[in-house]
């Protein structure tokens, strides 16, 4: 037994040994793996990775083009397939609208901010002299279709010496191609007109071509037959930027003057802005100063969008990309700002630059709980940061408490917004009633420009003399079978007619002047419901008319809800009113008192619903007796009413300011 027990403790101990000089074997080997390995990434890690040298492309090499099109006529598509050809991006590999970086877009299929991207393109096409064809640099732009976001494009057209100006093969030229069109025409840029779609059944190039040469007196040879979906006709499209399109005029001997197309912020690197350099050129380390401020940075990082952040060292003349100067805020980066070297000889001229963002439609913002105040400014902040077109400022309400009030380009504007704050950074709002800015004259000679309808103020010693409303230029392109009932919806919206013509036998086009109020909420819905979602429809802004407004406020058992008041023509009043408070009745709960809801102007009640208490049967324990003892408990429960209703407070659900923007 003895001899048993020591022959099994000497295996156990030669078991113990083995495993344990296989662990360490196995230990060394990886050690020595993991050194190999961090030698290679090392050495991988050391080698310089190939930088782009911008100084190949001279500004004759250089070609800087938008695309603009009307909303779903494949713009974001076929910047797609240019990259592609181009080698940018690898084929299948990248997801579709590459350059819609936002959920948002993705989401509702449409372009909210311009994004640009730098090609590189040999033109065979030139080469068949025997000499090499040289490289091009091509700077492309995708920008937005709709009308809310006509800012973005023209910042963009700044960029560029010309445009490929994309139609639909089946539904020919749209309100907002007109729109487009005349961007560019303004702004003296070549336009090369690129049919699209032409894989399409009902697709009909000969009618297009037909429409531009009718509407923008454009030569149909000059149009290009293409379908990006399936690549047909691409072949095409970048010979045809090479030759139609002009270089850039700057001057390369010149001081520094960039033009400040656009700017974002980033977590990590700060403020990043993206720039088109007119003249001069610039380098990394260099010192730089703001015309619009004054303030001096350093380049830090300078480089391209291919189609990422890619470092260069330097921007040459005609060149477009992007600077990182430790900015701080994008308050620092104003659109349309000239930047110039700090120590530049003499006095440098601002570059034109764009108009001021015009801010079109107002509305509230107030967190659904008033305890996320905080964290409600801290998203805003956060996505103004990246959107510098909304303009914001905080406010008090009675109802909602502490919000703020924040102009918007349109109401698609508006609702991007508040999509981005929901799924970006998980903020619950509430939203007011959009209204869009009026101009009162009082009495004694002021004027006053009034955005939010509750502060406009009710004193009886300023009488107003005069108010005007702003308008809008619009443009509807619709099938002939639907001019009637088009030309009376307009008539409704008091709009005003400017130009009435055919662009076929199929297709008229309309341009109106009407109030932005008008069209602000749900004119579009019923324009496309009407002409069964054949209609285009555009529109700029005009200028300001006179008009005779009133001032409508909603009243809850007699005290004004400051959130729900509105400004509209006296001859609208009293319908709205009717409206306004038949909706209320249907969305507010009713509570243990009485609710009454009015619309008022002024002193004057125009509208009223009430919404009766809750009451419980204190007659259920009387089966009989005297009448005097029921009387007694109906007057001491109406009593309790009656105090309840001085004490007790009405709910708004978010559902009751919903239903007020389906009230014209």
């Amino acid at each position: 037994m003895g001899y048993l027990r020591k022959a099994s403790k000497t295996l156990k101990q030669s078991n113990y040994v083995s495993l344990l000089f296989n662990f360490n074997l196995t230990h060394q080997r990886f050690s020595l793996n993991r050194a190999l390995f961090c030698t290679q990434s090392r050495q991988n890690n050391t080698k310089e990775k190939p930088v782009i040298d911008l100084s190949q492309y001279p500004p004759e090499l250089v070609r800087n083009f938008s695309i603009i099109a009307h909303v779903d006529h494949g713009k974001s598509t076929l910047a797609d397939r240019l990259l592609e050809l181009t080698g940018t991006i690898k084929k299948g590999l990248g997801q579709p609208q590459y350059l819609d970086k936002l959920q948002v877009e993705r989401e509702r299929g449409i372009t909210v901010k311009a994004q640009t991207a730098t090609m590189f393109y040999k033109n065979i096409i030139n080469g068949d002299d025997g000499k090499e064809s040289p490289n091009y640099l091509l700077n492309l732009i995708d920008t937005p279709g709709h009308v809310d976001f006509s800012y973005e494009v023209s910042r963009s057209l700044a960029a560029c010496q010309g445009v490929l100006l994309v139609v639909d093969a089946a539904q020919g030229v749209q309100a907002q191609t007109v729109a487009n069109f005349y961007l560019a025409f303004e702004s003296n840029l070549s336009i090369i007109p690129v049919i699209n779609k032409i894989d399409q059944p009902t697709a009909d190039p000969d009618r297009v071509k037909a429409q531009l040469k009718s509407m923008f007196d454009l030569d149909p040879s000059d149009a290009l037959l293409t379908s990006a979906k399936t690549g047909k006709g691409l072949e095409q499209v970048l010979p045809a930027v090479i030759e139609r399109i002009p270089p850039p005029h700057g001057r390369s001997e010149s001081s520094l003057r960039m033009l400040l197309l656009d700017s974002y912020y980033d977590e990590y690197k700060g403020v990043i802005c993206h720039v088109a350099v007119v003249d001069g050129a610039l380098r990394k380390g260099d010192k730089i100063s703001s015309a619009a401020t004054g303030r001096s940075y350093e380049a830090l990082d300078i480089g391209i969008m291919h189609p990422e952040l890619t470092s260069t060292g330097v921007l040459l003349t005609g060149q477009v990309g992007y600077v990182i100067s430790g900015m701080r805020s994008t308050k620092e980066a104003r659109v349309g700002d000239t930047i110039y070297h700090t120590r530049s000889e003499g006095p440098v001229e601002p570059l034109p630059g764009f108009k001021p963002a015009k801010h079109m439609v107002f509305s509230g913002l107030y967190p659904a709980d008033g305890s996320d105040f905080e964290a409600l400014n801290h998203a805003i902040e956060r996505l103004t940061c990246n959107d510098a077109s909304v303009s914001v400022a905080k406010e008090t309400s009675t109802a909602l408490g502490l919000g703020f009030r924040c102009g918007f380009l349109g109401l698609l504007h508006m609702d991007v917004f508040h999509q981005r704050l929901e799924q970006e950074y998980g903020a619950h709002i509430i939203s007011t009633v959009p209204t869009v800015p009026y101009i009162y004259e009082y009495s004694d000679g002021s004027k006053l420009e009034v955005q939010n309808p509750a502060s406009l103020p009710s004193n009886p010693k300023q009488r107003v003399v005069a108010c005007w409303e702003p308008t809008v230029i619009a443009t509807i392109v619709i099938p002939s079978e639907y001019v009637g009932p088009v030309i009376t919806l307009v008539s409704e919206r008091r709009g005003q007619q400017l130009e009435h013509s055919f662009i076929d036998s199929q297709r008229a086009f309309m341009k109106y002047r009407i109030p932005l109020r008008e069209i602000v909420v749900d004119f579009y819905n019923e324009l496309k419901s009407i002409t069964s979602g054949y209609a285009s429809f555009d529109y700029e802004d005009s200028d300001y008319q006179p008009s005779d407004l009133v001032k409508l406020d909603i009243l809850l058992n007699g005290q004004p809800v400051d959130a729900m008041a509105t400004i509209v023509h006296n001859s609208k009043a009293y319908r709205v009113g009717r409206e306004l408070v038949e909706k209320l009745k249907k969305v507010i709960d009713r509570q243990m008192f009485e609710i009454s809801i009015q619309a008022a102007i002024g002193s004057k009640i125009v509208a009223r619903e009430t919404i009766t208490a809750m009451r419980k049967n204190v007659l259920a324990k009387c089966y009989g007796g005297d009448i005097t003892r029921k009387r007694k408990l109906l007057e001491k429960q109406k009593e309790g009413k009656k105090r309840m209703k001085r004490v007790g407070s009405v709910d708004i659900p978010q559902e009751a300011f919903h239903e007020l923007l389906k009230v014209s």
